[in-house]
């Protein structure tokens, strides 16, 4: 066997005993909850040594944050992704905003545990100190969604793109958290939100339309 071939075989041993670790941390925490999940539990249920979780992660603290931001983000992102995509063929921009966050719940049942430990998971991460690795993370999700609305609707400009982005994250976290807090009341329909954005804008430029006549009739324009 070529030195090649030995090392591309380690390389699928350490990414597969690392994929392992993640599911393992999920699987623990789904059925013991954070606090009572150890790194015992997660080496054993992924079938490797306790010291794979320090080689691999650094600690049992990162393992979870990367277990439950990353995978459990990325499966709720393709989701959304799916949903932008859907929306934006032949709608007006407004239209396609409606579409995206009409019925987004279903969207948050189909990911109910991940969403839930999630939640569990920020609260312990700041607690932990791991609030860097979470900007991170937080940023390539928006940064993740700029690119995608930028695809979607190339006419906007890069900043336009990257600020619905970042509207777009508020609202998803925003939405997910409401909604697990009380899953048995009704989210704001995309048509609300929309309704909401188009006042907004209303009353913006209104106010400045009405500036601008003040400001006319004060050095005489009027």
């Amino acid at each position: 066997m070529s030195s090649t071939n030995v090392q591309d075989e380690r390389t699928v041993v350490v990414m597969g005993n690392r994929e392992a670790l993640l599911a393992a941390a999920r699987t623990c925490v789904y059925q013991r909850g954070f606090a009572a999940t150890t790194a015992r539990d997660i080496a054993a249920a992924a079938g490797v040594s306790l010291a794979a979780i320090g080689y691999h992660f650094g600690s049992k603290e990162r393992l979870l944050t990367e277990a439950f931001t990353e995978a459990t983000g990325q499966r709720m992102g393709q989701d959304l992704d799916e949903r932008i995509r859907a929306a934006a063929r032949g709608r007006s921009r407004a239209e396609a905003f409606a579409h995206t966050w009409n019925g987004v719940a279903e969207l948050f049942a189909r990911h109910r545990d991940g969403i839930v430990a999630s939640a569990e998971n920020l609260i312990r991460s700041h607690r932990c100190a791991d609030r860097r690795h979470m900007a991170t993370v937080h940023e390539r999700a928006i940064a993740e969604l700029t690119n995608l609305i930028d695809e979607v609707d190339p006419t906007l400009t890069k900043p336009q793109a990257r600020a619905i982005g970042q509207l777009y994250f508020a609202l998803l976290n925003g939405l997910a958290l409401q909604w697990i807090s009380d899953p048995d009341s009704p989210l704001p329909t995309g048509d609300e939100l929309a309704t909401a954005i188009t006042a907004l804008t209303s009353v913006t430029e209104r106010g400045r339309a009405t500036e601008t006549e003040t400001s006319g009739h004060r050095f005489g324009l009027r």
